[in-house]
């Protein structure tokens, strides 16, 4: 048995020397500084991707207590309509109780302010425990003030631990 084989035209000894000296050999591969720094940069990458992801997922929660905000306000200036006053009014009167419930982000709250302010404070608090999960790390108040005299109403919001402001709305006034 007799096999035959085509040869290159060139010695393969000088083909390999050839392609030597075309590629470097910094040029087969990435050296392991390299491939550190890019793992860093896309950890650093992430981190911030992830933090703000979870800032809007936050602020599109917001949505959720403004509705239901909504409809205490509804409540409170029917409750305003029937009585002549906010004197009195009560969670029950707006639907609402101070609990974070397993179903809520929130634990929605009243405060009467129209004797000293003219206002009511209409708000929702976010559950750092015992509400819908996930929890929040950092608690934070969405806030209205709605002045029933006038119809006005105005938004707020705030962080617990600071009183800083929150998704672009001002501090309670």
């Amino acid at each position: 048995m007799n096999k035959s084989f085509a040869l290159p035209s060139k010695s393969p000894i000088k083909s390999f020397t050839s392609l030597k000296n075309i590629v470097s050999e910094k040029e087969h591969g990435f050296t392991l500084i390299e491939i550190i720094i890019v793992i860093i940069i896309v950890g650093i990458l992430a981190a911030v991707g992830i933090s703000q992801y979870s800032i809007t997922v936050e602020k599109g929660r917001t949505a959720e207590a403004k509705a239901r905000i909504g409809t205490m306000r509804q409540l409170a200036y029917q409750y305003y309509l029937e009585n002549g006053s906010m004197a009195g009014i009560q969670y029950a009167d707006v639907g609402v109780d101070y609990t974070c419930a397993a179903t809520d982000f929130y634990r929605y709250y009243v405060y009467d302010w129209t004797a000293g302010y003219g206002y009511l404070g209409l708000g929702a608090e976010r559950c750092t425990s015992g509400g819908k999960t996930p929890n929040a790390s950092r608690a934070y108040r969405v806030y209205m003030q709605f002045y029933p005299s006038t119809g006005k109403s105005t938004w707020h919001c705030w962080y617990l631990d600071n009183t800083s402001p929150c998704f672009g709305m001002p501090i309670y006034q």
